[in-house]
């Protein structure tokens, strides 16, 4: 999905990292919502409360999941789960262009 319809946008951005990574939460009309966002390079820790599925629509990054001693090379057009009240690590290698997804259980 390319585009979303019938949606409400938050006008003020979720500024993380010193403004390095910042997000914006679209909520859709069932309740649900999204975050888009843009990361500058850089390494990063998050954290979640729900699971999350985090598509990476541009632009080139490494993660590391929970339980993981691995780092994954993620690419633009590619995405990753990361479980509910967890942490992961990012490695922003260019600017990332992302939709987090927040998955209740």
């Amino acid at each position: 999905m390319t585009t979303f319809n019938n949606v409400e946008i938050e006008k003020a951005a979720n500024v993380y990292f010193n403004g390095k990574v910042t997000s914006r939460k679209i909520t859709f009309a069932d309740g649900s919502f999204k975050t888009l966002g843009i990361m500058m390079p850089g390494d990063y820790k998050f954290g979640t409360a729900e699971k999350e599925l985090m598509e990476i629509t541009a632009g080139d990054c490494e993660i590391l999941l929970p339980e993981e001693t691995q780092w994954q090379t993620i690419i633009g057009g590619e995405s990753f789960y990361v479980p509910a009240n967890s942490e992961f690590k990012i490695k922003a290698k260019t600017l990332v262009d992302y939709c987090c997804s927040y998955i209740g259980e």
